[in-house]
């Protein structure tokens, strides 16, 4: 059985966590400045920016993931797979708080 307290809270405290960093690489953004393409090293700012965007993208996704499961656990479907209907194994809760389905 899920402990949804505890679940709810691991939750937020995740997002708070994820929210921070990327507030962090959002600032970094702002202190570097904006891109330059013309001068320097294009490649290397090119590189710097997909890092950037690819870090800013899987950090929302996991906020959004997040605010799914807390969605889930506000409705009552939390720890429930949402293929067959099944409750989620504990463990693989443990393991991907976020996780709507079991392992196949």
């Amino acid at each position: 059985m899920v402990d949804i307290a505890t679940a709810r809270q691991r939750l937020l405290d995740e997002r708070a966590r994820l929210e921070r960093q990327l507030e962090l690489v959002k600032q970094e953004r702002a202190e570097d400045g904006p891109i330059d393409m013309l001068g320097g090293d294009a490649a290397a700012d090119t590189s710097s920016a997909t890092t950037e965007l690819n870090m800013r993208s899987d950090l929302e996704h996991s906020i959004h993931e997040i605010d799914a499961a807390l969605r889930r656990v506000d409705e009552g479907t939390y720890g429930i797979d949402e293929e067959t209907g099944e409750p989620i194994d504990p463990e693989r809760l443990d393991a991907v708080p976020t996780a709507r389905t079991n392992v196949r």
